[in-house]
């Protein structure tokens, strides 16, 4: 009977291999300039430079055109009325949704603001009366998107389709297809004005720009929006009212769009039909530009700002150059393709690191 060939034992001691195990684990994999790049500081970096950029090329193109201060406003303005529904879409898709009808809740918003009966109230009273009726038709409509999309556990993508046809109908339907003028003087005199230098539209901006900071990244309710939109089901299981919370995150953007109606009715001196148009592609491109991921669990605000920004100014380029709004469009659509493409690229990146 041969001898069996005796078993090689191992030269490594469980000690040492737990220490190698370790050692590989804690070192840092990629590049420093790569980590730094996909943290927010990095993409906040890089939309800076992206900024720059795009004001180098406006100076190039149109020359004094875009360097003129007067063009600085109207890119502030413009920013600031889009600016508003962006920072409200940011919520949205940072708790794993994103809404399709705000550019239609802005139209109706308008036009309901506007109407002969709010009008005569707010001479009657005092022009508050035009804000709050804006702002209370944007929250009913983000209600009715809110209560859709969590209790009749409806797509957000077919309940914010069939809003946003049906507030664009609405306002017609009131307006009976024309352009409303507004009649009341203070409305008018108080968000055409200027305070410290600057219109009250970008005041307006700047203010809702940080309560949602604060809101997103100082309170439980933006800890659970970031939850839900990582994990719905672990997000329910850690005892957060899940359907709850995502009425609140609609109605919450239906709030913006009636700010944003407000700026723009002011802006315009009309309410109407036609407001808002391709304000849910300019929003949703904005935020995703921004770093706030599309398919929810992280969000920034600053990132929206920036991406707000870069979209304002990338349209007046545009503008300048005469080109007409088809290009602009395909152009948009082409940036938010790159942006959700480099997005996932990054996502894929910290998923190996």
């Amino acid at each position: 009977m041969s001898e069996q060939t005796p078993v090689p034992q191992a030269t490594t001691s469980p000690a040492d291999e737990h220490r190698r195990v370790e050692s590989v684990e804690g070192a840092p994999r990629g590049s420093a300039f790569g980590r730094f790049m996909s943290s927010s500081a990095g993409r906040n970096v890089g939309l800076v430079v992206a900024l720059l950029v795009l004001c180098v090329v406006g100076a190039a193109t149109t020359g004094q055109l875009f360097v003129d201060v007067d063009n600085a406003m109207t890119i502030l303005r413009y920013a600031s009325v889009i600016g508003v529904v962006a920072i409200g879409m940011t919520f949205v898709v940072t708790g794993g949704g994103f809404d399709l009808s705000v550019g239609a809740i802005v139209a109706l918003a308008s036009i309901w603001s506007t109407t002969v009966a709010t009008q005569t109230m707010a001479q009657d009273f005092h022009w508050i009366v035009m804000v709050f009726t804006a702002i209370a038709v944007g929250a009913g409509c983000g209600l009715v998107n809110g209560v859709l999309i969590a209790y009749g556990k409806m797509a957000p993508f077919i309940a914010t389709l069939a809003m946003m046809a049906a507030a664009r109908g609405l306002a017609e339907m009131i307006s009976d297809k024309r352009t409303q003028l507004v009649d009341v003087q203070g409305f008018g005199d108080f968000f055409s004005g200027d305070f410290l230098g600057l219109p009250v539209l970008v005041w307006i901006f700047a203010v809702v720009c940080a309560v949602a900071w604060v809101l997103l990244n100082r309170t439980t309710f933006g800890r659970r929006t970031i939850a839900v939109g990582g994990n719905a089901t672990a997000a329910r299981l850690a005892g957060i009212a899940v359907n709850r919370h995502t009425v609140l995150l609609y109605v919450l953007v239906g709030v913006a769009c009636g700010i944003a109606a407000v700026m723009l009715t002011a802006r315009t001196s009309t309410g109407s039909a036609q407001h808002g148009l391709l304000y849910e592609l300019d929003a949703i491109a904005m935020v995703v530009i921004g770093g706030t991921l599309l398919g929810g669990g992280r969000g920034t605000i600053v990132g929206t700002i920036f991406g707000v920004l870069i979209f304002s100014t990338l349209t007046n380029v545009f503008t300048l150059n005469n080109l007409d709004t088809s290009t602009q469009a395909v152009a948009k659509g082409a940036i938010i393709v790159i942006a959700v493409l480099l997005q996932q690229r990054v996502a894929a990146r910290s998923d190996t690191s």
